[in-house]
């Protein structure tokens, strides 16, 4: 009997995998062919996030800001002397996570797909390449998660759309990206054009009521006149504000299973990477003192509270006063964003904890009251 099956090659499943091997038995259940295939990540992380997983990912570019571009096409830079995010192989990031828990001595099972689990004084385990036993399971396999469906577990109160593709394309700058906002490319969220060496990632996030993805990409391809540049091209669903357990009796989920994901950017890496290190630490000690039951594992819910819970609250909160902006909405919160005071502060965000541009907003009382109808406009 394995000590811990972690459900899920990803970021969050290799990175709790390698910390957990280090004193225990571990084996992950991988259903794709190799970790990181396919991509569903526009790849775009911190310094901080390529600390927490622990390996060196090949970076494709370095970005110091952003360029937004509202509605009615009004575009704002928003940039700083320091680096805000590095483009990276998100496919060589995955791989070498993995090959970082192997190195550690966890064992991967690739083509395996789990079909269900069940807990008693240990955890028999379902799958496509036959049966495993093992004192606990971790949930690291995404958005559709078998676990925590097993457990009755964490459930996401909204899904995002998501969908990018490479293009073949210099970009008018290579240590910036851009966004759009507004309903003619991304309903509900905003789109992506990121610098990678080569070639640049264009994407998209829509609400999910408005169907499809697809049509808003080609028609944002089409204005940008590179439809016939494409090599390649990935989607997937993003799940936001979690409600639900967590963890049961000798079961845990981590990452996008557990719904760690920043609502406002949609963004997965840091909160997940932070959870497996959380989860590695508690589960260790119930193995160590034989106690996997919810209560002891419970330990786990906390600390991520403390740890981001309220980062990804606040951000919620953000995304619900976000959709209900019109376009007109959107161009007038581009003309507040121009002052010379708002634009000091936003070139200060940190992309891993967004809400704090708020919180740094306050301390500037005449912005806010420029601000007080739009502000009054996403409450109603």
């Amino acid at each position: 009997m394995r000590d811990v099956v972690v459900v899920g090659g990803g970021p969050a499943g290799s990175r709790s995998a390698a910390l957990l091997a280090r004193n225990a038995d571990v084996v992950v259940l991988e259903e794709h062919e190799r970790s990181g295939i396919p991509m569903q990540c526009a790849g775009l992380i911190t310094d901080d996030v390529i600390k927490l997983s622990g390996v060196k990912p090949d970076v494709l570019s370095t970005l110091f800001g952003a360029e937004v571009v509202f509605p009615d096409g009004t575009a704002l830079t928003v940039c700083s002397e320091e680096p805000k995010a590095r483009a990276v192989d998100r496919a060589d990031l995955d791989s070498k996570m993995a090959d970082a828990a192997m190195s550690a001595g966890a064992e991967y099972v690739f083509g395996t797909k789990l079909l269900s689990h069940k807990a008693t004084d240990s955890v028999s385990l379902e799958t496509t390449s036959g049966d495993f036993e093992a004192r606990m399971v971790v949930g690291a396999d995404g958005h559709t998660s078998t676990v925590s469906a097993g457990m009755s577990g964490c459930r996401p109160g909204e899904y995002l759309r998501g969908i990018q593709a490479d293009v073949l394309m210099r970009p008018e700058h290579e240590d910036l990206f851009r966004i759009h906002l507004g309903s003619r490319y991304a309903p509900g969220f905003f789109t992506w054009e990121i610098p990678c060496g080569d070639f640049v990632r264009v994407g998209l996030c829509t609400s999910w009521e408005v169907g499809p993805p697809m049509p808003f990409l080609k028609r944002l391809l089409g204005d940008l006149g590179v439809q016939d540049r494409v090599v390649g091209i990935n989607s997937g669903k993003i799940p936001l504000n979690g409600k639900g357990r967590i963890v049961a009796d000798r079961a845990m989920l981590v990452g996008d299973a557990a719904c760690q994901v920043k609502p406002v950017s949609g963004g997965g890496l840091f909160p997940g990477l932070t959870a497996a290190a959380i989860l590695a630490n508690v589960a260790g000690r119930a193995l160590a003192d034989d106690d996997l039951s919810a209560k002891r594992l419970s330990e786990y819910s906390q600390r991520c509270d403390r740890e981001f819970g309220s980062e990804l609250r606040r951000g919620y909160s953000l995304r619900r006063m976000f959709v209900r902006l019109s376009d007109e909405d959107l161009d007038a919160a581009g003309r507040y964003a121009s002052r010379d005071d708002v634009r000091s502060v936003l070139d200060r965000i940190d992309i891993d904890h967004p809400s704090t541009v708020v919180r740094d907003l306050v301390r500037h009382p005449a912005a806010i009251a420029s601000a007080f109808p739009l502000i009054m406009r996403c409450l109603v």
